[in-house]
């Protein structure tokens, strides 16, 4: 079952989180003014799976380029360029190849963010030049880009596959 996240109380009694793209800055504010940004650093240091795409990924990164108005979440170790590729206007998609995948995955990315820096728990899985775009750190799932918006559902079934892992390995102590 899919639940939507406004409120405190409903990260708790989820199998894994989504943060989705969006407009990071608002979304920062939203979680930290609600106390869900707390919920979700509980739930991903107890070993519940996140994927964040786009503004999501800028959200769980441990630092940002830019000066902003609001302190990422740190769970990534990732350091992150706000709008890397560009404005709005400058939105694309393009073909990246992607660790794992038998075939280039295109990707979407709209006033793109790119990881720019990473710690060597970080596993990067896809680049564009110099700039990683989308890395996994063990139950983390970073992409600058928006993977909703295609018809590829791979990078969703890493995430189903990180949750199906969480249950078995919860399962297997039981």
């Amino acid at each position: 079952m899919v639940v939507e996240i406004r409120g405190p109380g409903i990260v708790p009694g989820c199998d894994g989180l989504i943060l989705p793209g969006g407009e990071s800055t608002t979304i920062s504010r939203h979680l930290a003014r609600t106390g869900v940004g707390e919920e979700i650093r509980a739930a991903a240091g107890s070993g519940v799976p996140v994927m964040a795409t786009c503004a999501g990924l800028i959200v769980i990164s441990e630092e940002i380029v830019e000066e902003t108005r609001f302190v990422p979440l740190g769970l990534l170790k990732v350091r992150v360029g706000r709008n890397a590729f560009g404005s709005q206007k400058e939105s694309f998609e393009a073909d990246i190849e992607v660790k794992g995948f038998a075939s280039p995955y295109r990707g979407v990315f709209i006033r793109a963010p790119a990881i720019v820096g990473w710690s060597r728990d970080v596993e990067v899985l896809a680049k564009i030049d110099d700039a990683a775009v989308a890395v996994r750190q063990s139950r983390l799932l970073g992409l600058a880009f928006h993977p909703e918006l295609t018809a590829d559902g791979r990078f969703h079934d890493i995430f189903l596959g990180m949750i199906r892992e969480v249950k078995t390995d919860v399962g297997d102590r039981r």
